[in-house]
This record gives structure tokens, C-alpha cells and sequence, in this order.
């Protein structure tokens, strides 16, 4: 068989594979406040109810401290601190979302869940530049649907974002 068909047949199986990936495009959105907001679904193992949580001092202020889920300690962070949002009190509606990205498992504490929301990349607009508070930097991007926008987050800079770790350490110390 000539190189050139080998080439195409690589081509259309990763084509294949790639329209066969059911995850792709969708993100589970949140509420916080009157926004909403979405992760990409991949990110995301399961939504539990609020659970006690154990603070752990020395962390972060935006991390609440741990629950125990199935034998397994999770630390939470509190996505209204993280975006240094007013606090409210968690409620029946209050979820964590558990994710996992770079081998860390995290839950996030969030007003309350929706859906699993389809967007295409073709309806996703890069954030906008106008803004410079700390919040705005962990947008990957805005997020068109029939009628509404969604504020898609970059889970990587969310978690792991050392500069706004220590901005968000020094708003919560104020």
C-alpha cells in the first residue's frame, strides 16, 4: 500500500475518533450569584450535596478544607472566594462539583448546578479585555447559547494559578 493512502486512512481514523469523542463541546454549567458559569464536562467525576467540611489550617482562604467522600479526603474550594465574591450561606442547593485535572482531585462549592450545556467552539467568543479584576482571569471564554451567554472557565488557571493564589490570599487576610 503507497504511503499517501496509509496518510489517509491514519487521517480518516483520527477524524473518526475525534466525531465519536461525546464529551467534546459540553460543559456542565453553575450558578454563582445571577451568572452562570461552565466547566468542560471532561473535568468533571460527580455532583454531591454540601457535606461537611473540615477546615485544615494553613490553606489557601479560598479552600475550605476537606470532606471525606467514600474513604477519599477532598479538599473543597469555595468558588465565590476564589472570584472574591460576596459570601452566602451554603443551602440545600449548594453543591460541589468534583473534578480532577493534572492527578488532583478537587470540589468545587457552588451555589447550585444546571446543566450540561452543548456549546461548539464556534460559539465560544474569547473573554473580553476590559476588565482587570482577579475573577476575569480564569475565563477561557463566552460561552453562546440560544438565547443566553455562559462564562466558560480555564479549570487549569482556577486551580493552579500561583499569582492569583497570592492575590486571593491577600484580599481574604483584608
Amino acid at each position: 500500500m503507497s504511503e499517501k493512502k496509509n496518510r489517509e486512512i491514519v487521517e480518516d481514523d483520527f477524524y473518526d475518533d475525534e466525531d465519536e469523542d461525546t464529551q467534546k463541546d459540553k460543559y456542565l454549567t453553575f450558578q454563582l450569584s445571577s451568572e452562570v458559569y461552565g466547566i468542560e464536562i471532561y473535568h468533571v467525576i460527580e455532583i454531591v450535596g454540601m457535606q461537611k467540611i473540615t477546615e485544615v489550617p494553613d490553606m489557601p482562604g479560598f479552600v475550605k478544607g476537606v470532606i471525606n467522600l467514600r474513604g477519599q479526603v477532598i479538599p473543597v474550594m469555595d468558588v465565590r472566594t476564589r472570584f472574591c465574591m460576596k459570601q452566602r450561606e451554603y443551602d440545600d442547593r449548594t453543591c460541589v462539583i468534583v473534578i480532577s485535572i493534572e492527578d488532583t482531585t478537587i470540589g468545587l462549592a457552588v451555589d447550585t448546578v444546571n446543566e450540561v450545556a452543548d456549546i461548539p467552539e464556534s460559539n465560544v467568543s474569547p473573554p473580553p479585555k476590559i476588565g482587570k479584576g482577579i475573577s476575569s482571569r480564569y475565563i477561557r471564554g463566552m460561552g453562546k447559547t440560544e438565547d443566553d451567554v455562559k462564562i466558560l472557565l480555564d479549570v487549569n488557571r482556577l486551580l493552579f494559578d500561583e499569582e492569583l493564589v497570592s492575590l486571593s490570599n491577600a484580599s481574604v487576610s483584608q
